[in-house]
């Protein structure tokens, strides 16, 4: 190690679930990452690595790490083998191989995450190429900007946003429970997924309608003259509809092809569902029309107005954990599954072979449903409420 490296390990790391990370990628996700961690975790040593220089001399300057590389700098090496504890991809898919097998050179044996939107790929690599690939939890912040790289990133980025984690049964649950107090504590929320759905529900809700945006604004402007006089009119909800159509062409059609077969079968059933208006309106049908314009009325109205937990109905819910792998992972997802929102997780050591998984919810979702799958999936589970100063996470 350095003299550089050992200067960076910080003397109180307490207020941090991890006491030295490094953000691999120092785009618009990793230096946003990079800014927030710096702002609500100071305890905290961030290492930036990037490819570009001007990239790791803004992150400097703006103070969002403490000190920054290139991947191939000695000074990378020497804080994966020295304080790291935590690594955060945050590169493009076709970046991913070179990162890996770095760490596996290395002998990296710490937490190792990502915030890639499609996990097919890093899932094998991963399994392959890590040290110890049941520290690898998969993630993915639903959050974004039509601007690209660290001129679009900001500390704010995440706040109130859902950010997903895929454990599985190999996942050690101090290391899901360290992950998610990393999330929660940069504002952002946790969603647990079955990493086997994740590219296919990203599809529906991320890739299926940044094409969707592309299409609308190709419509527009095939239709638009020289004076452009069309455009003059695309405000309010068509500028609010096509925003993300401003993304990087480059790293969206990387993400396409990425999960081609899950945005393929989600853009047919799309043009299916507009094939339906199109027939509707060919066959005179009115009542046809309007009940789907109704059936998409009300989805949109159930979508809450704001992700906003009430602290005065906070809830425990206890799970006793005896010889059993793949609770963390198993409990997590179908609270998800369910709306509920896990605000922090304890885990209690009783003995050797026995533990209690401990859950704070808020007061979202349905928890008759979480009690009743929860009890069918073989799990004995308690109760109880809890007042906001009993909850040391709650200001």
């Amino acid at each position: 190690m350095t003299e550089e490296t050992e200067q960076m390990a910080p003397a109180d790391a307490s207020a941090a679930p991890f006491s030295a990370i490094a953000v691999v990628g120092l785009g618009l996700i990793g230096a946003s990452l990079a800014a927030t961690l710096a702002e609500k975790m100071p305890g905290a040593t961030v290492f930036g690595v990037d490819t570009d220089a001007a990239t790791r001399e803004a992150a400097l300057t703006r103070g969002w790490v403490a000190a920054a590389s290139a991947p191939d700098d000695d000074a990378f090496r020497d804080f994966i083998q020295g304080p790291c504890e935590l690594v955060v991809i945050a590169t493009p898919v076709a970046a991913v191989d070179d990162y890996l097998a770095r760490l596996r050179d290395w002998g990296f044996r710490g937490v190792v995450t990502d915030t890639i939107s499609t996990k097919g790929h890093i899932l094998a690599a991963a399994a392959e190429m890590l040290p110890a690939p049941e520290r690898y939890v998969p993630g993915h912040p639903m959050a974004g900007s039509e601007q690209n790289g660290i001129a679009g990133a900001r500390a704010d980025l995440f706040e109130g946003a859902n950010w997903i984690l895929c454990p599985d049964e190999a996942t050690i649950p101090e290391d899901f429970q360290r992950l998610h107090e990393l999330v929660t504590g940069i504002s952002a929320r946790v969603v647990s997924l079955r990493r086997e759905e994740h590219d296919q529900a990203l599809a529906i809700v991320s890739h299926v309608p940044h094409m969707v945006a592309s299409s609308l604004m190709q419509l527009a402007n095939a239709h638009a003259d020289d004076s452009r006089s069309i455009m003059r009119l695309a405000a309010g909800g068509f500028k609010d509809s096509t925003r993300i159509a401003a993304g990087s062409p480059k790293l969206w059609c990387g993400i396409a092809f990425d999960n081609a077969e899950a945005l393929r079968s989600g853009l047919d059933e799309m043009a299916g569902i507009l094939g339906s208006f199109s027939e509707a309106l060919a066959a005179g049908d009115r009542d046809t029309f309007t009940r789907l314009l109704a059936e998409a009325a009300d989805a949109r109205r159930a979508l809450p107005a704001a992700w906003v937990p009430s602290t005065e109905k906070l809830l425990e819910v206890r799970i006793p954990m005896v010889n059993r792998t793949g609770v963390v992972a198993e409990v997590c997802t179908i609270a998800s599954s369910v709306g509920c929102n896990i605000q922090s997780i304890d885990i209690d050591h009783i003995s050797e072979g026995n533990a209690v998984l401990s859950l704070i919810l808020t007061d979202e979702g349905d928890v008759g449903q979480l009690s009743i799958q929860l009890i069918n999936a073989g799990f004995s589970v308690s109760f109880s409420p809890i007042m906001p100063k009993e909850y040391a996470h709650v200001d």
